[in-house]
């Protein structure tokens, strides 16, 4: 399969045939999923922390004699039916909510990932965006150019996570112009996963022979 390569002025510059053991496979919905999930519990931070009652302060002392004040007997203020004692069965920081990924299902599931928004039409090719300094105005512009491309319309588009452009390698100078872009997120190609790829309507994949090379390495 092939496509068309874009510069960054929206005009076709050239064509690039597509593996299709990555651009071309079929939607595998629960392996998404799954992968999906698991690379958000990954990224989660566990802060909601309760004491238990050896946490508290306060209550060393035994809170009055076990017999013969005609009260219920307590050994110790701490205890979780006091008032400020310690918590019963509260969120502990400690927990550990990350999930196994295999780096097979991983990568498969990104490609999956890809074919489709190969065939929705949500994958776009681009050269080289070629900015020579960090101006948010000349990102705007290459958006506003590219967006006149068929099926690519709403790039031109305030929402926010409407397009991932995604680099080979560290590129401040597009990092930076596009990062008044609230629409706009620019990450590296070796990072990209499944959220990633999913969180943004289209993919902009620039210096694309490359993109391409790494993501065969990958299989």
């Amino acid at each position: 399969m092939e496509t068309t390569i874009y510069s960054n002025k929206g005009i076709a510059s050239g064509s690039l045939k597509l593996p299709e053991a990555i651009f071309d496979l079929p939607w595998n919905g629960d392996l998404v999923h799954q992968v999906a999930v698991a690379i958000q519990a990954n990224m989660r931070d566990s802060i909601a922390h309760a004491k238990d009652r050896s946490q508290v302060s306060g209550g060393g002392k035994k809170p009055w004699a076990q017999k013969g004040t005609g009260r219920a007997r307590h050994g110790s203020t701490r205890s979780p039916i006091w008032r400020h004692g310690g918590v019963t069965h509260g969120p502990l920081s400690e927990k550990d909510y990350s999930q196994k990924i295999n780096r097979k299902m991983r990568t498969k599931a990104l490609f999956t990932v890809l074919s489709q928004k190969m065939r929705d039409g949500e994958i776009m090719f681009v050269d080289n965006f070629a900015l020579e300094n960090i101006k948010t105005k000349e990102a705007a512009k290459v958006l506003l150019d590219l967006s006149k491309i068929k099926g690519f319309e709403r790039l031109a588009s305030k929402r926010k996570n409407t397009a991932l452009i995604s680099v080979k390698g560290r590129n401040e100078i597009v990092e930076k112009s596009f990062s008044n872009i609230p629409s706009v997120m620019v990450d590296k190609v070796e990072d990209m996963s499944v959220v990633d790829a999913l969180s943004a309507r289209y993919l902009i994949i620039t210096a694309p022979e490359e993109a391409i090379k790494f993501f065969e390495s990958k299989k």
